[in-house]
Parts: C-alpha cells; structure tokens; sequence
C-alpha cells in the first residue's frame, strides 16, 4: 500500500466518563449518553466552572491498594488502560527488546503537583510524600506500563497538550515502520480535573459554563456551543507489525494505515487550518490513502466557538464534504493528552463494526460547518478508512488513519 509493513491494532483498552473499560465506552458512545456531571465537592462551589467528566469507574478499584498510592491518577488509569488492551491483544509474546511503550500526556501528574504543594505549604517538607517525584513526572504513565509488561525497547512520552495521545500511536506506527519494536503499546491519560486548570480556562473563556445542565454542555458544531468540558481518562492501544500478529494468529481490530504530524508555529494557543491541513493530507499520504476513501473522520472538536469552524475548514479541504463526521468529545468531554487516543479508539471502532456515534447535542448544525456531521442517532455503513484528528495550544497537530481489515 505505501512500500512498508503493515501495522494492526490487535489490542483497545479504556476507562473513561463513559465507562471503565472499552465495552462500556462504545457502548455509551453508540447510545449518545453523556459523561459530563455537576462536580458536587466544596471546592468547586465558588467556580465559575462546576462541571466536568470524570471517570464512571475509579482506578483504586481495579489496582492493588498498595500500587496506587504510590501512583498519579494519570498513571493509575493509564496502567488500567493498559492492562485491558494487553489482554485484549492476547499478551503477545514478545522479545522484551522488540516491545516498545509510548504513552503521551498533556500534564503528567498535575494533581500530585498541585496537592503536594498545599501539604508543603499547610505542613512543612516531612509531611510531603517520598513519592512525589516519580508520581508527578510526565513520564510516570510510560514508565509504569513498561514495568508491568518488561517492555525494554523504549518508554516514551509525547508531550503535545491535546495532540499527545495522537501523537504517541503515530510514534508507535514509526516504531515498527522504522524495524525498532514488533509491538507498540501506545495511547494517552489525563486526570487533572483540579480548581486551578477549572480556574484558568474559565478566564480564558474556554470552559463551557453550562453549570446547571451538564448533559447538554459540551455540543460540538453546534450553533449555541460555548466551550469545551473538562474529562478524565485513558485510552491505550496495542500495536502490532502485521507479520508479527499474523504469525501468531492475533485478531486485528483494524490497521494502522498511516499517520501526519506537524506544527503551525503560528501562535501558542489559536489555531490554524493550514497545519491542520497538511496533518490530514501527511496522514493520507502516509496511509497511501486518497481523500475519497475516507468513509469517517473523527474530529477534534473541542466544542469552542472558533476552533470547531477552524477543523471544519480544513476537513473540508483536505478530506471533503462526502465523509461521516464525528465527535464524541460531546459525550467525554475533552480529555486534554489522552483525546487524541479516544479519538483514535472511536475511529477503529467505526471501521471494524461499520458504525458511527451521533455527535450529542447537535441541535442545530452552525451554518458555516459545511461537514456531513452525524447528528440524531448511529450511522451504519461499510467504511474502509476513518481518519482522526487531534490538535493542540502550541500549534500541535496530528492526523491517524486506520483502515478496515478482513
């Protein structure tokens, strides 16, 4: 197709707002459900922002007690992330020189930083944990994964706000198109549900303040949208060379078909559609893929009045109008590093089962999205490549292409 070895995803695992593993989240996200919820604890109470996606399954309830109080949140459901995918791939036997990590976040261990600063400040140096270091550290996610599976052929973290989870499967795919790793474990986490991130994308006017009806606050393309919501979780893949699963009879989701990276440097927080393009049309090329094939595209769409026209443009001009497009931020909320991997996870999933999530809350499409956005319920049909998106402040951009296999 390129010249190259082909690379299939044998592996998916999850825990989100919509649910604690893979299952559960497609579920919800066929079904339109919303993961977004009022936070109910004090320290929210004097937000201007009070709502948020958390995770519908805590990780302290699947990892053993002692582990995770030695873990960041963020590195707590990138492990659970983890843990389900290596099973889901049949726990490939693997060289541990050939076995490669990449786990991208946008701010690492944000709530261990945040919280051991209030006890150094309230109780002085003996009373912070011995643990903090290794817990805050945004490569703590890669590290314990790699621990856990023996992975020696490289633990990696892609630090490219909302483009790292993306950006660490295309890593993945250059891992074993380049003869380094037979098998990848790439994804993304983010927990950093926190007063001070709420706080400063509330100035920004970038947070959605839909604090009386959750449900409804994150609408991507929307007319009426007003801001994306803050999520939580992990989604991790298990990349395989498509010799290497074949010889061991490994199912495949779907292929990792090819992948575009690249930067605006144009401005550290908007965005601009001529980087997102050449993202979009590097993947393509990668993939040996022609914008015609592109059945899905699962955008970015973080619900925010400009950037949402901004993707649109560029789809339009680097895909088409003729694809089904889709965002299930609407349903999560932004997952910051690890949106990019969730996005990859709803792009396999729609070529391997043949369906596509209803973006919710698209009540009245904005005029000036030209796209074919799925609205009202799934769209069913045989797609034989999804494309997913995943940009981010800094001028990140990153662009996946998966096809459909068998």
């Amino acid at each position: 197709m390129n010249g190259m070895e082909d690379v299939v995803v044998t592996g998916l695992g999850a825990t989100t707002p919509l649910g604690g593993d893979v299952a559960s989240t497609w579920a919800g996200m066929l079904a339109g459900e919303s993961g977004i919820r009022a936070i109910e604890e004090d320290w929210a109470q004097q937000l201007p922002v009070r709502i948020a996606g958390r995770l519908r399954t805590e990780p302290a309830e699947v990892l053993d007690r002692v582990q995770a109080r030695r873990m960041d949140r963020c590195e707590q459901i990138a492990l659970v992330a983890a843990r389900e995918a290596w099973a889901d791939a049949g726990r490939p036997e693997v060289d541990p020189e050939r076995l490669a990590v990449v786990i991208g976040t946008g701010t690492g261990g944000a709530l261990t930083l945040l919280g051991q600063d209030d006890v150094l400040e309230a109780s002085g140096v003996r009373k912070v944990s011995p643990h903090t270091v290794p817990m805050l550290m945004a490569n703590g996610p890669a590290a314990w994964v790699s621990i856990e599976l023996g992975a020696r052929g490289g633990a990696h973290t892609p630090v490219s706000a909302c483009a790292s989870g993306a950006e660490a499967i295309a890593m993945g795919l250059d891992l074993i198109r380049l003869g380094r790793a037979d098998v990848v474990v790439a994804g993304g986490t983010e927990a950093c549900i926190h007063p001070l991130p709420l706080a400063g994308f509330a100035q920004a006017k970038a947070h959605s303040t839909r604090n009386d009806e959750p449900g409804r606050a994150s609408r991507p393309f929307d007319v009426d949208r007003d801001g994306f919501v803050i999520g939580e979780g992990a989604v991790v893949v298990v990349l395989e060379r498509a010799g290497f699963a074949a010889a061991r009879a490994a199912r495949a989701h779907a292929g990792l078909a090819g992948a575009g990276v690249t930067s605006d440097a144009f401005h550290i927080t908007a965005a601009q559609p001529e980087g997102q393009v050449r993202a979009m049309r590097g993947a393509l090329e990668s993939a040996g893929v022609s914008p015609r094939d592109v059945g899905v595209v699962h955008a970015h769409a973080t619900s925010t009045p400009q950037g949402d026209l901004v993707e649109a443009e560029s789809v339009a001009e680097a895909v088409g109008l003729h694809a089904a497009v889709t965002a299930t931020k609407s349903m999560t909320g932004h997952l910051f590093g690890a949106a990019g991997a969730v996005g990859a996870l709803a792009a396999i999933l729609a070529v391997r089962d043949g369906v596509v999530p209803a973006v919710r809350n698209l009540e009245a499409l904005d005029p000036e999205v030209k796209l074919d956005v799925v609205a009202g319920g799934p769209r069913r049909g045989r797609y034989e490549a999804a494309l997913a998106n995943a940009f981010g402040f800094g001028g990140h951009n990153a662009s996946l292409v998966f096809t459909r296999v068998g």
